[in-house]
């Protein structure tokens, strides 16, 4: 499985690689593990446990996130023996990265800070085929003005995450036909986005990224995540691992022919279910995209025996009761009595752009490949 941060441009490592800490595996263990702890912080005993690092090791690590800023004392905790044990705790403005959701018709840029949480957004209506050239500079401003959001001594700003429509080459961070805008295919988005920048650069599928979001909040060890919005895609979970493919390329969910000779989609074949759904949508039968929606959650479910089925985009949460009901009543039917459940994804305000910036901070916890989400 590629690094989550494969190839970055400008430096060509990993993003946030300028960022002191990343000396080591260990390190990186300690500050997931502070970041995890939340605000009530978390012993240094306690991270020897369950790092399986000695105390001395962790005394060090501590000693140098301390001294970068990056972790902070929370206080004191009563012992069972001996003196109050000291809790320490991420300092989550210490450093940010920055989500970037290139939508058909929409871009959103969001700011976290080091726990993830938001700090700014911007949304500006955006024409995905205006020209590549026109959208990098779109995106450049919004970046640009979220960067300027930080409070006063906020830490830098250690990446930018790129998520858009595919199909697309994570690895190189080159569009390649992307669905209705062909004309992406083999622009170098990555590279161009990050000298224009100054900052390293990931690029991914907008589902891909929303899965890894919502993987770091650990809904479970196998899932799909179906995204439906101006298109139709998913993000899959496979044993713990955010599964990309050798080629980057899988989880073009929407293209899979379900009708044989049916109307002709944007990608070219007939009777994707994208086509489908989206017609559906469109005519106001919400009831036959959910039913349609749901043969391809089931095709899924079979292929791939996965744990759970999550929906999200703009038209599920606008709609959430009817499709969670039409894609969970289709997938019992067909499932078998397996009992996987459906439900909508619980991500944050937006999940995208959000986990766009993921892209970006789970190497510096240490979640570099897919098998090290859980």
């Amino acid at each position: 499985m590629a690094d989550v941060n494969r190839g970055n441009a400008g430096s060509g490592g990993h993003a946030g690689a300028n960022l002191p800490v990343l000396r080591g595996h260990n390190a990186a263990l300690v500050l997931d593990l502070l970041r995890t702890a939340g605000e009530g912080g978390i012993s240094r005993l306690e991270l020897a446990e369950r790092t399986g690092l000695t105390p001395q090791a962790v005394s060090k690590i501590t000693a140098r996130l301390r001294t970068e800023g990056l972790a902070a004392e929370a206080g004191r905790r009563a012992s069972t023996g001996g003196k109050p044990r000291t809790v320490l705790r991420l300092v989550p403005a210490a450093a940010h990265a920055v989500g970037l959701h290139l939508d058909r018709d929409e871009l959103t840029a969001v700011l976290v800070d080091l726990a993830g949480l938001p700090v700014a957004v911007r949304r500006i209506p955006l024409d995905l085929g205006a020209g590549a050239e026109q959208v990098v500079e779109a995106a450049a401003e919004q970046v640009e003005a979220v960067r300027g959001a930080r409070d006063q001594g906020a830490g830098e700003v250690l990446g930018v995450g790129v998520a858009m429509p595919g199909p697309l080459d994570h690895a190189t961070g080159v569009p390649q036909r992307v669905t209705g805008f062909p004309q992406w295919a083999g622009f170098p988005l990555r590279d161009v986005l990050a000298a224009r920048l100054g900052l390293p650069v990931v690029l991914d599928k907008d589902t891909n990224a929303a899965t890894l979001g919502l993987a770091l909040r650990g809904p479970g060890d196998s899932f799909a995540y179906l995204h439906l919005g101006t298109g139709l895609g998913a993000g899959l979970v496979l044993g713990g691992a955010l599964h990309r493919s050798e080629r980057t390329g899988a989880g073009e969910f929407g293209h899979q022919v379900i009708q044989l000779d049916g109307p002709v989609c944007d990608c070219g074949n007939r009777g994707c279910i994208e086509a489908l759904c989206l017609a559906a949508v469109a005519r106001g039968d919400l009831a036959e995209a959910a039913r349609v929606l749901g043969e391809g959650a089931a095709n899924l479910v079979g292929l791939l025996d996965i744990d759970r089925v999550l929906l999200g985009g703009r038209t599920i949460a606008a709609n959430e009761e009817c499709f969670v009901r039409g894609v969970g009543a289709v997938v019992a039917e067909r499932a078998r009595g397996a009992g996987v459940p459906v439900s909508a994804a619980e991500g944050g305000a937006h999940p995208v752009a959000e986990g766009a910036a993921q892209l970006v901070l789970a190497p510096v916890f240490g979640h570099r490949r897919g098998s090290e989400l859980g």
